[in-house]
């Protein structure tokens, strides 16, 4: 059974750094590009960063959103079924439920996990 778990997320003060954990299980995680997803409280659900597959034909690699490009980076471990997401320099717009999820296509997710929460404050 597919699970996606997120850890890592606190209280950070501004300019602060977390690094997110994704541990997965259930499916074979090489051949999946990962993502990150954030979901503040009466927003939508919106795009963080994803990672292309590790396995297979190289296309997409990865990217970000605009607001947080040269301040978060994604990464993954094979070995461990997991992918991170290292935030440093955040700020009270970067605070919300971070979310995990399974890509499979630009954009476009099929499997969640529950989040881990962000919390920015003085």
């Amino acid at each position: 059974q597919v699970q996606l778990v997120e850890s890592g997320g606190g209280v950070v003060q501004p300019g602060g750094s977390l690094k997110l954990s994704c541990r997965t299980s259930g499916f074979y995680f090489p051949f999946d590009g990962m993502s990150w997803y954030r979901q503040s409280p009466g927003k939508e659900r919106e795009f963080v960063a994803d990672i292309g597959f590790s396995e297979g034909p190289q296309g997409y690699k990865g990217g970000y959103a605009d607001s947080v490009k040269g301040r978060f980076k994604i990464s993954r471990d094979n070995d461990k079924n997991t992918v991170y997401l290292e935030m440093n320099n955040l700020e009270s717009g970067g605070a919300g439920v971070y979310l995990c999820g399974r890509r499979w296509g630009y954009r476009a997710v099929n499997a969640w996990g529950n989040g881990t929460v962000v919390t920015v404050s003085t």
